[in-house]
């Protein structure tokens, strides 16, 4: 059964190349939904999958790419909306 978060990573995760990995690393996952920068310098992402891959993406989102240094990450359960793939916005 899928399931859906919406998570906020605070940190320095603007300009090191966070979209592009979360991207990656959702691809190989199987998590659909999207990730965006937000114009307060932290980033956004929604994404849905099985449960056990949403936990691993969001091991993944703790520690980010080697350039990015992220401080917190909250979660949030969302209802699921059945999307297909996931995207850079």
């Amino acid at each position: 059964m899928k399931k859906a978060i919406a998570i906020n990573v605070y940190g320095r995760v603007q300009g090191v190349g966070f979209r592009y990995y979360t991207n990656k690393k959702a691809n190989e996952l199987n998590i659909c939904g999207y990730v965006k920068n937000l114009t307060n310098g932290n980033v956004y992402i929604e994404a849905e999958a099985e449960e056990n891959d949403l936990l691993t993406f969001v091991d993944w989102v703790k520690v980010g790419t080697q350039w990015a240094r992220v401080q917190k990450v909250e979660t949030q359960s969302i209802p699921p909306l059945g999307l297909i793939g996931f995207k850079i916005k």
